[in-house]
């Protein structure tokens, strides 16, 4: 059984895990904020640079030229900025990951505590029940070991998949300007 002081710890670490992850959220949305106002800045520069550029074309082969000449850089920046966009979602993810990992392993250190002073504690004659709710204990341990494990691997295909289509959508685009 817990005792009042256990509660108030439990509830203590819980508000501070708490603003912890909300901490990290925030951290995740301002380097979006960040990202998108470099984005937004880079865009009307280069958008004054182009307007500039073709003002001063002379005919329409120069056009053409200028038009090609800005699809590769374009996709390029937009692969980029994809990444970007990947890598703040997927760092602050794993963050939230590390913390839910570490809370988690902690309430099942206490939960293990809880059914471990419950086995010691356990009348005579229930040692049948015991090894029942250990062997539970144990499958459930398993499993959520499993879970964590493929939802990494998951992440892992995740991160491998977006890399190689960003990779091959640049590589598409520096072959269609050959």
């Amino acid at each position: 059984m817990m005792t009042a002081e256990q509660i108030v710890s439990a509830q203590k670490a819980n508000i501070e895990t708490f603003f912890g992850l909300s901490g990290l959220a925030f951290e995740g949305v301002e380097k979006l904020i960040e990202l998108n106002t470099q984005a937004a800045k880079a865009a009307l520069t280069e958008a004054s640079a182009t307007i500039q550029a073709a003002l001063s074309v002379k005919d329409a082969q120069e056009l053409m030229a200028l038009q090609a000449g800005l699809l590769q850089p374009a996709a390029e920046k937009a692969a980029s900025y994809g990444r970007l966009v990947y890598e703040i979602a997927a760092s602050t993810g794993a963050e939230v990951g590390r913390v839910a990992e570490a809370t988690a392993a902690d309430a099942q250190a206490k939960f293990m505590s809880v059914v471990d002073n419950a086995v010691k504690n356990a009348p005579a004659g229930t040692e049948n029940a015991v090894a029942l709710v250990k062997s539970a204990v144990a499958a459930a341990n398993n499993a959520f070991e499993s879970v964590q494990k493929a939802g990494k691997q998951a992440a892992e295909v995740a991160d491998a998949n977006f890399q190689a289509l960003s990779t091959s959508a640049v590589r598409a685009t520096k072959s269609k300007k050959a």
